[in-house]
C-alpha cells in the first residue's frame, strides 16, 4: 500500500493489530521531531495529519484541530505536557544518539541515557508536545 497516498477509508480498513494516534498541537513539527530524533520514515505529512513509521509500526498524529467532533480535546492540557502517565518505547534506537538531538529538535531530556538493571540503555525525551518517548539499545551480555 502506497502510505503517501492510500485514501482515508482504504488506510483505515487496512488497520488491525495495536496502534499509536497522538493528538499534537503541530503536525509538522511533530514529524520533524520524530524523524530527525529517532529516524522515524514520514509516509504522509501535512499541517492536519501524518503516517510515520518504526521498525515496521505505524505512528499516527493528528493536530488537535481534527478532532472536532471527539470527546478527546476535552480531556487535554492548553499548555504543558500531555504524556503524563504513558511511555512510547522505541527499541533499537540509540538512546545516546536521541538525547543529543532532542534539544535541538524541540524536545528535552528528562533523564539521559542510563544503563538500567533491566539490561536496557534508555532515555526518557520529552517531544515538544510533552509526550515521553524510551529509545533504548541492550546492554551487552
Amino acid at each position: 500500500m502506497d502510505l503517501s497516498n492510500v485514501s482515508a477509508p482504504v488506510f483505515g480498513r487496512s488497520l488491525s493489530g495495536f496502534g499509536v494516534n497522538l493528538l499534537v498541537r503541530d503536525v509538522p513539527r511533530h514529524v520533524a521531531f520524530l524523524a530527525q530524533v529517532f529516524e522515524m520514515q514520514v509516509h504522509r505529512s501535512s499541517r492536519d495529519y501524518a503516517i510515520l513509521g518504526y521498525q515496521g509500526h505505524l505512528v499516527q498524529l493528528h493536530a488537535d484541530h481534527t478532532y472536532h467532533s471527539n470527546p478527546l480535546p476535552s480531556l487535554l492540557p492548553e499548555a504543558g505536557p500531555r504524556g503524563a502517565g504513558a511511555e512510547f518505547r522505541l527499541f533499537g534506537t540509540d538512546p545516546d544518539r536521541a538525547a543529543d538531538l532532542a534539544a535541538q529538535a524541540g524536545g528535552s531530556v528528562l533523564h539521559p541515557a542510563t544503563d538500567k538493571p533491566h539490561g536496557l540503555r534508555e532515555a526518557f525525551i520529552l517531544d515538544p508536545d510533552g509526550y515521553v518517548w524510551v529509545p533504548s539499545l541492550p546492554l551487552p551480555d
